[in-house]
């Protein structure tokens, strides 16, 4: 076995802790995240097209049993939540750039890591499967519109621009993804799965080093700030997943919670690859915040889910 497949095997096997020491490293290495901040688009696209490579489309499409529900669960992900925050944001007056970047938040598609999170705490992972990858695909047409126009949040990029960006860093990964598919072979692909979750790791850790760029600094100049907007952070991932499991339970418990779980696990990648450095400094350093309960929730939360889980 050649070192490097077993560098990336057991980067696989060891995935949980290297994700949760990565985004402490950013912070405790500027230079580092520094020179990792300038591969983040890169970084994403690899991500996604390694991410969509280990889906099975087939089991996507076999999922879909349920049409009716699976459309209401991603129009309440990409639609309705935004719509909420946005007005508890106005009704508690929090605006200015955390308001914003928390409605933008709320925008954002379910993580790609959806299904793993739910499969490490032990929730439904093929639901989390089913609406991550559709939410992910949809994004492009409903997030622009609804932080920028409707909403009238400035991103320094027009609809249109943030669209095309969006729509590149979703369909090229699928389109390389559906490729590579055709041209490899089915065993050669399952042969190479430690390699790719390995590779998925590794790039996780890239991406979460580099989005940590200009957090020490911050974290030294305005601690408060910080230490508010990863506490706003906090609660905008665990109230949007309560919210979410709440308004989901007559659909099961079981699909309520891993429904709660992605919805507040949102996948902030991508807008870090795509949105323009004109964009208010203080957006993109939340959306860094943000990562701390992504990485974190499963651990956080798992307590609560074994409570829970006799209900499913």
């Amino acid at each position: 076995m050649s070192p490097i497949r077993s560098f990336l095997e057991w980067a696989a096997r060891h995935g949980g802790p290297l994700l949760a020491g990565c985004i402490f490293v950013g912070v405790a290495v500027p230079p580092l995240a520094a020179l990792l901040r300038e591969t983040l688009t890169i970084t994403v696209a690899g991500l996604m097209t390694l991410v969509m490579l280990r889906i099975d489309l087939g089991q996507v499409l076999g999922y879909l049993r349920r049409p009716l529900l699976v459309a209401a669960l991603i129009a309440w992900i990409l639609l309705a939540c935004p719509l909420i925050v946005f007005a508890l944001t106005r009704l508690v007056g929090l605006d200015g750039p955390l308001g914003a970047a928390l409605v933008i938040m709320a925008t954002g598609c379910a993580a790609t890591s959806s299904p793993a999170f739910a499969r490490l705490v032990g929730l439904d992972a093929s639901i989390s499967l089913v609406v991550a990858v559709i939410s992910t695909l949809l994004v492009p047409f409903t997030a622009p519109p609804l932080a920028l126009g409707l909403l009238g949040i400035d991103l320094a990029i027009s609809i249109g621009g943030l669209m095309a960006r969006l729509t590149l860093i979703v369909l090229l990964p699928l389109i390389l993804a559906l490729i590579i598919r055709r041209v490899v072979a089915p065993a050669r692909l399952a042969d190479w799965s430690g390699m790719v979750d390995g590779t998925v790791v590794v790039l996780l850790v890239m991406y979460g080093i580099g989005v940590m760029d200009g957090m020490l600094a911050k974290l030294l100049a305005e601690p408060a700030w910080v230490a508010g907007g990863l506490a706003l952070a906090f609660l905008g991932n665990f109230g949007l997943n309560a919210l979410t499991a709440l308004v989901t339970w007559p659909a099961g418990p079981r699909v309520a919670l891993a429904t709660g779980l992605l919805s507040g696990n949102r996948n902030m990648a991508l807008y870090l690859a795509v949105l323009p450095a004109a964009t208010e400094p203080r957006i993109l350093l939340f959306f860094a915040l943000c990562q701390f309960p992504l990485f974190l929730s499963p651990f956080l939360l798992r307590p609560v889910y074994d409570r829970l889980r006799p209900a499913c």
